[in-house]
């Protein structure tokens, strides 16, 4: 038996363009992502997020499920398109649910689903998309601060900005690799100034959430892959300063105003950290580089050993143990949690009605074993999100991944509490395994 400190804080994330629907319902403006999945050819089988899950109008039954699970708290995101229109009110009616039932709501700012008006102005390459993001995080916390303590201003912003900007394997599906670096970049300036505007407001803990990934393999590739997937973001935010080497690098691309730096570097109550698989790197001459590690040529990133998931992402539990106690070691002082940890399996209902996850809860306890490990290595973690609540729109391979704890069939919208649900709500009751 292990077991968790008292307090430790268990909950599940989810995020509004892939769950909520009602995309065009009580004025809702369009996003990046509804402009890029009806775009042809840009997400599988012309999936979109139209209706989703359908949790604007199923709120109630999802958050009754949470609650049936023992869920301490419900990590989600408020739709930047919704803001200033008659469907914001869908927040207040979540957050009181949420309460009700007993569960901490914790919100996040940015998911991805930045307004088109923006994008067309230039999105997050336009610096003044950062001083709109503020002005939203201010107008957010001023209708729903009274109830929610703890905020995060981005989650991924890697994702925004070398998915989005550089691959465009994402929205806006911009191919640029100078707009990716000043992408990047101006999302941490939105961070930092949400964090000014939010505490200004009185907001009780203020977050960001960091997809992070270990490198492993050849040590040069993997310390060059590293600063363009971690430190780009770990050490700005926290240090106040772009690692020499990651300002070199960026520099063959563009140029970014360091005089930002002290905004960015706002203190912050706990670092959000996004955790599914380690890169494997080696040096291979002549190898194109990677779109989304602008400057990666003769690097290749080489497929896992050992145990995939869905998704083909090799499964490390080890490697969320050693990126804790790294964290706490490199950035000390710094509280941590686990905002999103999960994994895609080709779920199956059985002929009893029954979902068999077993892949997906040998998954979970391990790496709930190895959160466990880091713990008590030192690492001041204080709680973990699964990925995902429910099934959902997996972005560019719309329905066809599944990460949830609860199966959704999108053409009934009914939930099925998956074999992992009823594992998950069990260690949340004994608080350990």
């Amino acid at each position: 038996m292990i077991t968790f400190p008292e307090g430790f804080l268990w909950g599940a994330a989810t995020a509004s363009y892939q769950i909520e629907g009602a995309a065009s319902e009580d004025g809702r403006v369009p996003s990046i992502w509804d402009t890029f999945s009806h775009t042809p050819g840009k997400v599988r089988d012309g999936h979109t997020g139209d209706v989703a899950c359908d949790h604007y109008h199923r709120y109630a039954e999802d958050v009754q499920i949470m609650a049936d699970l023992g869920l301490k708290a419900y990590r989600f995101s408020i739709a930047w398109p919704r803001f200033g229109t008659p469907g914001f009110d869908f927040y207040d009616r979540l957050v009181d649910a949420l309460l009700e039932a007993g569960i901490a709501p914790v919100a996040t700012l940015y998911h991805w689903d930045l307004p088109q008006s923006l994008q067309d102005a230039g999105g997050w390459t336009n610096r003044d998309t950062a001083y709109r993001f503020a002005e939203y995080a201010a107008g957010a916390h001023a209708r729903l601060g009274d109830r929610i303590a703890t905020w995060t201003t981005l989650n991924e912003p890697w994702v925004s900005a070398f998915v989005g900007y550089g691959s465009g394997r994402h929205a806006p599906g911009v191919r640029d690799h100078a707009a990716a670096f000043t992408a990047a970049h101006h999302l941490m300036l939105a961070h930092g100034l949400a964090v000014s505007a939010l505490r200004a407001a009185g907001a009780g803990s203020i977050s960001i959430t960091l997809n992070l990934a270990p490198m492993l393999g050849d040590p040069e590739p993997a310390r060059l892959m590293d600063g363009l997937a971690n430190r780009i973001f770990l050490d700005p935010l926290l240090r106040g300063a772009y690692p020499d080497d990651v300002l070199a690098h960026l520099r063959r691309f563009t140029d970014v105003n360091l005089d930002d730096l002290p905004t960015i570097n706002q203190p912050i109550d706990v670092l959000g950290v996004n955790y599914y698989s380690p890169k494997h790197v080696r040096a291979e001459p002549g190898a194109p580089g990677d779109a989304e590690h602008p400057g990666t040529e003769g690097i290749a990133i080489v497929p896992p050993e050992g145990p995939v998931t869905e998704m083909g992402w090799g499964v490390h539990p080890e490697c969320l143990e050693s990126l804790l106690v790294r964290l706490s070691r490199e950035y000390p002082g710094t509280p941590l949690m686990i905002t999103e940890n999960g994994a895609a399996y080709d779920d199956k209902v059985d002929e009893d009605g029954r979902v068999r996850d077993a892949d997906r809860v040998a998954f979970l306890d391990g790496h709930v074993r190895a959160a466990h490990a880091a713990i008590g290595q030192g690492a001041d973690l204080r709680g973990y999100f699964v990925w995902s609540l429910l099934d959902n729109f997996e972005w560019a391979h719309g329905y066809h991944k599944r990460f949830g704890l609860v199966r959704v069939d999108y053409d009934t919208q009914r939930r099925i509490l998956k074999d992992s649900a009823h594992w998950y709500r069990d260690l949340i009751a004994a608080n350990g395994l």
